[in-house]
């Protein structure tokens, strides 16, 4: 027996989908990125914007940055290796610094 839903077998969506549906598509331009590893990248923009495209691109293959000349591709940012919170306190007192905060942290658990 049918359910009478008259979408069965269908779904949101579904069906063709051209430009009489969507509309004409804006025109576009292609640009190429290189980045370091020699990838060439080619995201295209509209063709009318008013916004320029960007000078820099993430390489879709390796993630480094994209630049459009390719013989002078952008060089990898410079990422700081993970510090611990040791680490940053080291930055901002000398050990003989640290020595006298703990003898008074030492000596307020005392009761001294």
């Amino acid at each position: 027996m049918a359910s009478g839903n008259a979408i069965r077998g269908s779904r949101v969506g579904a069906g063709p989908m051209g430009e009489a549906e969507r509309g004409e598509s804006a025109p576009r331009v292609r640009m190429s990125y290189w980045c370091a590893n020699g990838h060439e990248t080619k995201p295209s923009f509209a063709e009318d914007s008013t916004v320029q495209p960007p000078d820099v691109w993430d390489c879709p293959r390796c993630g480094l940055p994209a630049g459009q000349d390719k013989d002078k591709p952008p060089s990898a940012p410079h990422t700081e290796p993970y510090k611990t919170h040791l680490a940053y306190v080291k930055e901002r007192r000398t050990d003989k610094d640290g020595a006298a905060i703990l003898e008074e942290a030492l000596a307020k658990l005392r009761g001294n």
